[in-house]
């Protein structure tokens, strides 16, 4: 990183638990890294839906976002970081969240997200930004019990 420049935290944030608690840890890890943090909330019309909606016509996009917002409030409460952007975003949230990381110091997802399968050691999405990220990759687990 260039004297001057600020880098980039981003975090994958669907409104999971675990997403929740990489936000709050990027809160953490962002300032030893003198970087902005970009929240990323990724969504695709479900294969149930394929020529059954016509594109633009349902609220996918306000979902994701008011779930977005409802995570960074449950994060932080009324003390918000001041250099965190939000970002919602058509794709498929593999692809996406591996886009966003191309110019990041650092990207942080859940291992499980709203989706996918109990019992699997990563979830399909944490697993392709591992596998295809340019940056570093943090995958946050959930809380034992």
């Amino acid at each position: 990183m260039e004297r001057g420049v600020r880098g980039r935290v981003v975090v994958g944030l669907d409104g999971s638990p675990q997403s929740v608690k990489a936000l709050r840890l990027a809160a953490r890890i962002a300032p030893a890294l003198d970087a902005d943090i970009t929240t990323v909330g990724a969504w695709e019309y479900p294969e149930e839906y394929a020529g059954y909606v016509p594109l633009g016509s349902d609220n996918f996009a306000e979902v994701t976002k008011k779930r977005m917002d409802d995570a960074i409030a449950e994060a932080f409460g009324e003390e918000v970081p001041a250099q965190l952007e939000r970002k919602v975003v058509f794709g498929r949230p593999s692809k996406v969240l591996v886009r966003e990381g191309r110019d990041a110091d650092l990207l942080i997802v859940g291992r499980r997200g709203h989706g996918g399968f109990r019992g699997l050691l990563l979830g399909s999405v944490s697993a392709a930004c591992v596998s295809h990220a340019a940056c570093p990759v943090l995958v946050v687990h959930e809380e034992s019990d």
